[in-house]
C-alpha cells in the first residue's frame, strides 16, 4: 500500500510596511535613531539655550505654516533633547483640534490641557511623565472653542504656574495658516519657533506664516528645517534665525 504523501501548509508571507526614510526611528527616545538626527537636534536645542538666557519662564511655542512639516516630532524630540541635560521639561500638546503627541508616545488622553483650562480636572490628574525630567501634558478631549481656551485667562494662569515646576515648557500648537490658536498663545510665553519642511513647505506658504507672526507682533525665535538632506544622506536638521 502506498503511503500517503505529507504536505506542509505554507503561510503566506507577510507584507512588509514601508514608512518614509524621515519617519524612520525619528524620536530621541528611540536607541535607533540616526547619529545625524541626534547631533542637529542638540546643535538647535545649544542654539535655544543661548536665544533664552535672558528669559526666566522659558516658553517656547512650536508651529509650522501648514500640516505634516513636522512640527510635532520637532517638538517632542526637542523637549527630549532638553530633558537628557537634566533640565524639567514638559511638553504640551496645544493642538486642541486635531492633537497627536499622545498617539506618537503612546499614552492616555483622556484627561488633558482641555480638561485642566475647564476645570474638569488637577494639574496631577493630567500630567504624565515619560522619561527621566521629560513629563507630558495632552490635549485632552477635543473643545469646541480651542482658540478661547488657549487664549484665556486659565490658560496664562497654567503657564504661571508651571514656571516653579519646570526649567522648560515645549507647547505644540496647530499650523499657522490653517488657523490663529499658535498666534493666540505665543504672547503668553517667550515666543514662536516655525518648523518647515525642504521639499514641502513653499515659499509662499513661509511668508504668509511670517506675515502672519509680525502682523501679530509675535516674536519669531528662529526657524527649523527638517528633511534636510543637503549635507549628508540622512535627513537632518537645521536651526536658523
Amino acid at each position: 500500500m502506498a503511503k500517503k504523501k505529507k504536505y506542509t501548509v505554507m503561510e503566506p508571507p507577510k507584507k512588509k510596511l514601508f514608512r518614509k526614510k524621515e519617519e524612520v526611528n525619528d524620536m530621541l527616545l528611540d536607541d535607533n535613531v540616526p547619529f545625524s538626527v541626534v547631533e542637529a537636534y542638540k546643535t538647535i536645542r545649544t542654539n535655544m539655550m543661548f536665544v533664552l538666557s535672558d528669559s526666566e519662564n522659558k516658553r517656547v511655542v512650536i508651529s509650522s505654516a501648514l500640516p505634516n512639516e513636522g512640527k510635532t516630532i520637532t517638538a517632542i524630540n526637542l523637549a527630549i533633547a532638553f530633558s537628557q541635560t537634566g533640565q524639567k521639561v514638559l511638553l504640551i500638546d496645544a493642538d486642541l483640534r486635531r492633537p497627536t503627541i499622545y498617539q506618537r508616545l503612546k499614552i492616555n488622553n483622556s484627561k488633558g490641557l482641555s480638561s485642566i483650562l475647564v476645570g474638569f480636572c488637577s494639574l496631577r490628574e493630567a500630567v504624565k511623565n515619560v522619561s527621566p525630567n521629560f513629563d507630558v501634558l495632552t490635549s485632552g478631549p477635543i473643545p469646541p472653542n480651542p482658540s478661547e481656551l488657549l487664549g484665556g485667562n486659565n490658560m496664562s494662569l497654567l503657564l504661571d504656574g508651571l514656571k516653579d515646576y519646570y526649567d522648560y515648557i515645549i507647547i505644540d500648537t496647530p499650523p499657522i495658516n490653517m488657523v490663529s490658536d499658535a498666534l493666540v498663545l505665543t504672547p503668553k510665553t517667550d515666543g514662536l519657533v516655525l518648523v518647515a519642511r525642504q521639499g514641502k513647505t513653499t515659499h509662499d506658504q513661509f511668508r504668509k506664516a511670517v506675515a502672519s507672526i509680525e502682523f501679530a507682533n509675535v516674536k519669531l525665535l528662529g526657524t527649523i528645517l527638517n528633511g534636510d538632506r543637503s549635507g549628508s544622506g540622512n535627513y537632518g536638521y537645521s536651526y536658523g534665525y
